[in-house]
């Protein structure tokens, strides 16, 4: 289904990465003590922004990249029982080197 989510403008679609999170004493915490994810690979991207002229301003992500995102951006959406985030171009703060 996340393969038929095509975003508009300079939006992109973003599968968040959970990381377990263990104590130091090896307790694994539970899904609502963990902080919300700030990382996330991209499944989908729109064709980019507008610029003033009318004049489509390219994406500087593509699909398959793990980025950095602000913690509170974007709209979580649920597909097929798969958490998943749809954030503009601007709300992504870094591209994570492979």
């Amino acid at each position: 289904m996340a393969q038929n989510l095509k975003p508009l403008a300079d939006r992109v679609l973003v599968e968040p990465i959970e990381d377990e999170e263990i104590t130091p004493g090896g307790i694994v915490l539970p899904e609502t003590a963990k902080e919300k994810p700030q990382r996330g690979k991209i499944l989908a991207t729109g064709p980019g922004g507008r610029d003033e002229d009318g004049k489509v301003i390219a994406m500087e992500v593509a699909v398959g990249d793990t980025v950095l995102f602000a913690k509170y951006a974007g709209t979580e959406i649920k597909v097929e029982g798969k958490k998943l985030m749809i954030l503009r171009q601007s709300d992504l703060l870094a591209i994570v080197g492979k």
